[in-house]
């Protein structure tokens, strides 16, 4: 119970920043970067949260559930716009994957920077 209390606690108070503040991050973000850094930091003990969060995470298709539900109900104006949702997906993970490869192998040393004289 004490699992559950912390990660809700966290979540609530991440909610409450993103509110308060009107920081353009999740709310539920925030609680999740804070309880990180509380890990870290060791004011909090994996082993207070460890059992509830591999509860979390075997029951996790539960969270799902409501975005596959509303993909159904709107397939319709999907399939309308089929192209647009397409371009959308593919066009911005080949972006993200160019940049990767190319932080990458830059990192790694197999690109050589080049020098203007």
């Amino acid at each position: 119970m004490r699992g559950l209390a912390i990660l809700l606690g966290y979540t609530l108070l991440g909610n409450a920043i993103h509110t308060l503040l009107s920081v353009p991050i999740s709310g539920n973000v925030i609680g999740m970067v804070l309880l990180v850094i509380s890990l870290f930091a060791g004011w909090i003990k994996l082993a207070w949260i460890e059992e509830t969060a591999q509860f979390f995470l075997k029951h996790m298709m539960i969270f799902f559930a409501p975005v596959i539900v509303g993909t159904m109900m709107f397939f319709g104006v999907i399939g309308d716009q089929w192209i647009v949702v397409v371009v959308t997906l593919i066009v911005p993970t080949i972006i993200v994957l160019l940049v990767t490869a190319g932080i990458a192998a830059r990192q790694s040393g197999k690109v050589k920077e080049r020098t203007y004289e």
